[in-house]
């Protein structure tokens, strides 16, 4: 049961669904992932409205977020948070180094402070200093987020931005697929990935995985609850079986089957 305490800076702690129907959303998801939702009503001072997070067995996975004024129209995402020990700080890096700070840096209520952030070739992402919450509770099982993945079309101009602004740091792997960039922490670990993107046409955006037990049987229940197949599921030697969708409202996500071994 892997479960988390603590989040390393630069590790991809959170991901959170924003969405124009949250309600919709999460039946989708926790009918694919056997979530539990909890909601939470917010207070007028945060907007209002609910917020949803995800669980499994009381541990929480994601978050579920309705719309913002003003992105009406606007298809679901999923949306990653990277870990930082002081989100003021590496706030303040963010423009020197090309990018550009979107909203904050902010306190969510108790929950810990926020900075919502683009880096230089597009991508955006949030940094997330925690205080009562860390996130992410429980990670890298079936039902929970697996691998996170910055697909950009200038991978190097990304990761320079990183790794001045939350110490992130890199490795190029050779694949039977040719070589591939992994990420790391400020502890060494690999938490991650960068590619450029597949198909023409993607804009750049962080990709978040979920691991399951059989892609091929969640891939047929995401279709038989709403999704759509956005690139069938294939076999990566050594990582696994995976493929790409997109839930009824839009937001696109991919599930990853573990290799046998």
């Amino acid at each position: 049961m892997p479960k988390f305490e603590k989040y390393q800076q630069a590790t991809p702690n959170y991901v959170e669904l924003t969405t124009p129907d949250p309600e919709a959303g999460a039946a989708f998801y926790a009918g694919l992932f056997g979530w539990d939702i909890e909601e939470m009503p917010l207070p007028a001072e945060a907007g209002g409205g609910v917020y949803r997070q995800s669980k499994l067995d009381g541990d929480t996975v994601t978050g579920i977020s309705g719309q913002m004024p003003g992105m009406e129209g606007h298809p679901a995402f999923w949306g990653v948070y990277l870990a930082v020990d002081d989100v003021d700080a590496a706030a303040a890096k963010v423009e020197p180094a090309g990018g550009k700070v979107e909203a904050g840096p902010f306190d969510v209520m108790d929950a810990g402070r926020m900075v919502a952030i683009q880096d230089p070739t597009g991508a955006r992402v949030n940094l997330w200093q925690a205080a009562a919450s860390i996130g992410t509770e429980r990670a890298n099982e079936p039902g929970t987020p697996i691998w996170n993945e910055v697909i950009t079309p200038d991978v190097p101009k990304a990761l320079a931005f990183y790794a001045d602004v939350v110490g992130l740091g890199t490795e190029v792997m050779e694949m039977p697929e040719g070589e591939y960039t992994t990420i790391k922490n400020v502890a060494g670990d690999v938490v991650g990935g960068a590619m450029l993107p597949m198909m023409e046409g993607i804009p750049p955006h962080w990709n978040v995985y979920f691991n399951v037990e059989d892609a091929d049987a969640s891939g047929a229940r995401a279709v038989e609850l709403g999704g759509k197949v956005v690139a069938p599921n294939f076999d990566v030697q050594g990582v696994g079986r995976m493929g790409f969708y997109s839930d009824p409202q839009g937001g696109m996500f991919a599930l990853m089957q573990n290799p046998p071994a």
